[in-house]
């Protein structure tokens, strides 16, 4: 396998546990005590496929780590975190995280989320959609708004090719989180709404086109 994943944790032993569960699935692991050093790994290791952020870090936070990341790449982000409020939550999404996971959990079940994230942000060969001034480019992991690149994570990225692809047909938050988060996500239609506003704070005068449908779910409604 040998990818590299970057973990940012001040918990030493935490930290430890989830690394040599990562390196038994043959993962190659780089470890952070606080939120600098992670910025700083992370500008020294350009072969990194995914990173691991605390949010509760000295140094600088893993809120902010991960908007200076997001800011100049798209690798996927899993928070974890003590933290499972709402405000929290969206905070992270906004930031650029594509996962947001709460302590305590499973080993395991964090590797098996690793595994899916990885496999779900890895591209695949599917065409380009588009409506009216929103180009969603797949191959190339680009949004375009009236011609201008937008920054989205990869799991905004997801969700708005699956609106765009499927444009003018109301889609059940379950059929989204079972398309996008996939069947074994152990999510909450809370995740696909706080996504949904992160997207529409990105498209611009194109935010309407995101047509909440009242207890149902949403649709990217254009008649062009």
């Amino acid at each position: 396998m040998d990818s590299k994943i970057l973990i940012a944790e001040d918990e030493a032993k935490l930290r430890q546990l989830v690394a040599s569960y990562l390196v038994r699935e043959g993962y190659r692991v780089v470890e952070a005590a606080d939120g600098q050093q992670a910025l700083d790994l992370f500008a020294q290791n350009e072969d990194v496929v995914l990173v691991m952020l605390d949010v509760m870090m000295p140094r600088v936070d893993g809120f902010e780590v991960c908007r200076r990341i997001r800011a100049r790449s798209d690798v996927p982000i899993l928070m974890l975190t003590a933290r499972d409020s709402e405000p929290d939550e969206l905070n992270g999404f906004s930031m650029g995280a594509d996962e947001y996971i709460s302590k305590p959990f499973s080993p395991t079940i964090l590797v098996t989320r690793v595994k899916n994230l990885l496999r779900r942000t890895g591209g695949g060969d599917l065409s380009d959609v588009s409506a009216g001034g929103v180009q969603v480019l797949y191959r190339e992991r680009t949004v375009l708004v009236d011609g201008k690149r937008i920054l989205t994570t990869p799991k905004e990225f997801d969700l708005l090719y699956y609106l765009v692809k499927n444009q003018n047909i109301v889609l059940t938050r379950d059929q989204i989180l079972c398309t996008v988060w996939e069947m074994d996500y152990q999510g909450d239609d809370r995740t696909v709404d706080t996504h949904i506003k992160c997207l529409r704070a990105k498209l611009g005068p194109y935010a309407k086109c995101i047509v909440t449908v009242r207890k149902v779910g949403y649709k990217f409604e254009w008649m062009g």
